[in-house]
């Protein structure tokens, strides 16, 4: 697999991202959006999530496409920012459609980003104006790093960050990911500038430093973080057609690139989860073999997705921790 022209999620024909953030709250919102409702679905592994309009996307359930999904800041306050995207995609005449009633449907999750040295005594919820200028900001190109719902976040020893990758499979199907890394674990071996992802990073996206040579046991941090402070929230997406449960099996195999990523991934304290969307524009000429490449696909692409998110992460003043660009180029 290589690289999409872009290396973003966006670079799945139809998909969109827009960020929106407050640099003196220390937080923000990301939105993915496109033109027409797109199939999700989700899966969570961590023991600690903040997630709205989720059990809408089990394969059981009615609604079968989705017209934005919401990462966010803020914690709970932070799932606010589902209206505010709602808001825009009505004004917009999208929704799900009642009769003469539209709703949209906009599931979300959320990291904490409460204790990360921002101004947070807000007399009104920021979060919904937050949604609704990510919403209008959505375009295929946005950035990584120190962005959106990324710009407050943290991990087990450095900075967070939104990340985002792509690849183009030799089956002509597209697969990528975005991704908010605010994690109890850490995204690098030890308190060198090697990351886990090593093994999956195609050229030089986040350094091109290759494996560690100190990959043994005692490298795993000690929590950082407390109960419910900590979550990784992801999208992978694809342009291939697929069910509702079949996406959620992707979810599933994506949440295998978290875990090569971040060590440790997925626990307790973490609110891990990832959403699976397909815009469904080509059908699998294969579908045994084609699920095969795409989940290993997804996994790939998340794991460098999570590195490129820390690599790019830029530093800001009153910052808690040190960005992996100041400390290690």
């Amino acid at each position: 697999m290589i690289p999409g022209p872009r290396n973003l999620i966006s670079d799945i024909p139809g998909l969109r991202v827009g960020h929106a953030a407050e640099p003196k709250l220390k937080s923000g919102v990301t939105v993915l959006t496109a033109d027409a409702p797109f199939g999700a679905a989700v899966h969570v592994m961590g023991g600690a999530p903040g997630t709205r309009e989720t059990d809408l996307l089990a394969p059981d359930k009615l609604v079968d496409g989705v017209d934005a999904l919401v990462l966010s800041g803020g914690s709970a306050f932070g799932l606010a920012a589902c209206d505010g995207v709602m808001a825009g995609l009505r004004m917009a005449g999208r929704g799900f459609a009642v009769r003469s009633a539209r709703v949209p449907i906009v599931p979300g999750a959320i990291i904490f980003d409460l204790l990360n040295g921002g101004q947070k005594d807000w007399t009104e919820n920021p979060y919904p104006a937050l949604g609704q200028r990510a919403l209008e900001a959505a375009a295929e190109d946005f950035g990584i790093g120190t962005a959106g719902a990324g710009t407050g976040a943290m991990t087990g020893n450095l900075k967070g960050g939104i990340g985002s990758a792509s690849a183009l499979l030799e089956n002509g199907l597209t697969v990528g990911a975005l991704v908010v890394v605010n994690a109890l674990g850490c995204a690098t071996v030890g308190k060198g500038p090697h990351f886990w992802a090593a093994p999956w990073e195609l050229g030089a996206e986040f350094g091109a430093l290759g494996l560690s040579s100190t990959f043994a046991a005692g490298h795993e941090p000690a929590p950082a973080k407390r109960l419910g402070e900590a979550t990784t929230i992801a999208i992978v997406a694809t342009n291939a057609a697929l069910d509702k449960a079949s996406l959620q099996r992707l979810a599933v195999a994506a949440h295998d690139g978290m875990a090569r990523a971040l060590v440790p991934s997925h626990t307790p304290l973490d609110g891990d989860l990832v959403f699976a969307v397909s815009t469904r524009s080509r059908p699998l000429p294969d579908p045994v073999s084609d699920a095969f490449a795409l989940g290993h696909a997804a996994a790939c692409v998340l794991a460098r997705a999570i590195a490129r998110g820390i690599h790019a992460a830029t530093p800001v003043p009153d910052d808690l921790q040190p960005c992996w660009n100041t400390l290690h180029r």
